[in-house]
């Protein structure tokens, strides 16, 4: 069985990176914990904001895997504890973002129990560029695609 691709446009041409993406976001877990706020600062910079309250430090990673961010929290329970009601529980988890080209990490800090990770996207020059168009001039020698095209002598007899 094939699969019908969202860039399958003739007209489109190594758009296949989107597609891997928009896989990955497809496998992203739906688990809603953490909860998490988006929030843009200006116009090339965000704000990822976890609600990660119990975690220290030493319990949260952060990387960035094939334009990924992935952020893992794991706490560890230390000790022996007799429970008379459990209601928060030590878990552990992991949150993904996939990052559009270009898009970086400025930093990342704890601030009473809310993980924030600061990205940027710097700003790009749009650029033009002109393509050159060469002739076919078999007479003149000149380079095509294959390499240099050799003149060819007409020899007429032995």
């Amino acid at each position: 069985m094939s699969r019908l691709s969202l860039f399958n446009s003739p007209l489109l041409l190594g758009f296949e990176h989107f597609e891997r993406a928009l896989d990955r976001v497809n496998k992203i877990s739906a688990d809603g914990y953490p909860p998490y706020n988006i929030e843009q600062l200006g116009d090339n910079e965000l704000r990822i904001t976890l609600a990660v309250a119990g975690f220290r430090m030493s319990d949260l990673g952060i990387t960035i895997e094939d334009n990924q961010l992935v952020i893992r929290g794991k706490q560890v329970e230390e000790g022996e504890h007799l429970y008379l009601h459990r209601g928060i529980a030590a878990r552990q988890f992991q949150r993904s973002f996939v990052l559009a080209e270009g898009i970086e990490v400025r930093g990342a800090w704890l601030d009473n129990g809310l993980l924030h990770v600061d990205l940027v996207r710097p700003s790009v020059e749009p650029r033009v560029r002109t393509v050159e168009i060469r002739g076919n001039d078999r007479a003149e020698g000149e380079t095509g695609a294959t390499g240099m095209i050799p003149r060819v002598a007409n020899k007429t007899g032995p």
